[in-house]
């Protein structure tokens, strides 16, 4: 099928189907009961169909608008990628920049097995770092002064922790703390901390209105996370503390649906071979770089299709994405609620989107 079939098949399938997966996208938020559900599938020209359902909380009657904001989790991490790309290209760093020749003066309490670590094994999940992941995570101590300051102290840390095993069956170790240490090395020759640099390349850059941490409802009407608790759904104010601060590269921001769907965008124009942000060959390194995990990016095969695929949650929001590369089509779905009833109707909702939009 030639590049403009595909579009015309593709404006077809959301002129014949976008009205019907509404009702169906509803039908699966209340069945899960995931209080609110934003979704939207595009190209890197246009929205197919986007679509906001819902309640701000379970306690609350706000209803939902494309204007919600939405914790997306470790999604976070391709945003990191992304930033510390953009340095690379300016010169600034190398995939291959090893950690401590940016932090010699930390060798000498740090493990042996960490001498080698660089870069790219921090962004792809292959440095051996513990994982930080909120389950059987090792104690961390209090630390304090500023968030950079902090991250630092926490990279210190980590680093005197016992490597994880990688084998051949595991080449990967999923890692919270990964993006941290590439941060670390990112704000030593930026001279700006990861708090700047977000609000350099996304917002002021990009134009994304990009913010750190839960959407603010305290002070205005938005989104409000939800934990699940004794069976039921607890809706969390923007003021709790889950002590996100020493893995936020990994996992704390938030934003609209209608700037995240930009973002995609940007890189679904770049993995066809546009120049934008960054260089075409650099998205295609961040995606397909390394098989199984790259930069911010789980890169899997499916079907006989390469994806780009990643899930989000610091535990009261959810978010999946995924990137058909070979047809150029970007699924995002974010909600408020995260158990597992959650996780299977956001699965139940990309199966089906998937079905409708996506070209075989």
């Amino acid at each position: 099928m030639t590049r403009s079939a595909i579009l015309i098949f593709t404006f077809l399938c959301a002129t014949c189907f976008g009205q019907k997966t509404l009702p169906f996208a509803d039908s699966i938020r209340k069945s899960n009961h995931i209080p609110e559900l934003c979704y939207a599938v595009v190209t890197g020209k246009s929205i197919l169909e986007i679509g906001a359902i819902g309640r701000h909380s379970v306690d609350l009657p706000d209803t939902a608008t494309l204007n919600d904001r939405f914790h997306i989790g470790s999604n976070t991490k391709a945003m990191t990628a992304f930033m510390i790309a953009k340095y690379i290209e300016n010169g600034k760093l190398k995939w291959s920049a090893k950690f401590f020749d940016f932090f010699p003066e930390w060798k000498k309490n740090s493990r042996p097995e960490y001498y080698g670590i660089n870069l790219e094994e921090l962004l792809s999940h292959r440095a051996r770092i513990q994982p930080f992941q909120g389950e059987n995570d090792p104690e961390i101590p209090e630390f304090s002064g500023t968030k950079q300051e902090k991250r630092e102290a926490f990279g210190k840390f980590v680093l005197t922790l016992e490597p994880v095993n990688n084998d051949s069956l595991h080449p990967f170790s999923y890692s919270n703390a990964d993006y941290t240490l590439a941060t670390l090395m990112l704000e030593k020759v930026t001279k700006m901390s990861w708090e700047q640099l977000v609000d350099k390349v996304y917002n002021k850059d990009l134009k994304l209105n990009v913010k750190i941490s839960w959407p603010d409802n305290q002070s205005q009407k938005d989104t409000w996370g939800h934990s699940f608790e004794n069976g039921k759904l607890t809706p969390l104010p923007s003021n709790t503390n889950f002590h996100l601060d020493y893995t936020e590269p990994a996992g704390d921001i938030n934003i609209k649906m209608k700037d995240y769907v930009k973002f995609i965008q940007l890189n679904i124009n770049g993995l066809e071979g546009q120049r934008n942000y960054l260089k075409s060959s650099t998205y295609k390194y961040l995606h397909q770089g390394i098989v199984g995990y790259s930069m911010g990016w789980y890169n899997i095969f499916e079907n006989g299709k390469s994806l780009s695929v990643h899930s989000g949650t610091a535990g009261t929001y959810y978010s999946l994405v995924q990137i058909d590369r070979q047809n150029g089509i970007g699924f995002i779905i974010f909600c408020n609620s995260f158990n597992e009833e959650t996780v299977s109707g956001v699965r139940l909702l990309m199966r089906k989107l998937k079905e409708i939009y996506d070209i075989y």
